[in-house]
């Protein structure tokens, strides 16, 4: 998961350097493109929480879990009716 982590901001970093390259304001109006540093950070900010985005594959109660825990307390009378 880090791994995914530092390669969305490597790649997020790369992109906002990017838009500011290539998109960039030369009056300095525009906030997020005038500056190097400013795209840059962002780019990296970006990259990580989608490098950090968990999969929804991976749950940590599967249902199958969860039934057998509800069917168990059935079993031992423990559950009210």
């Amino acid at each position: 998961m880090m791994l995914k982590a530092i390669f969305g901001m490597l790649v997020g970093g790369a992109l906002g350097f990017a838009a500011y390259w290539f998109i960039g304001c030369t009056t300095g109006t525009c906030p997020l493109t005038s500056n190097p540093w400013v795209s840059t950070f962002l780019g990296l900010a970006l990259g990580a929480m989608f490098g950090i985005k968990p999969n929804p594959t991976e749950q940590n109660t599967p249902a199958s879990t969860t039934k057998h825990h509800e069917n168990k307390k059935k079993e031992d009378g423990s559950c009210c009716r």
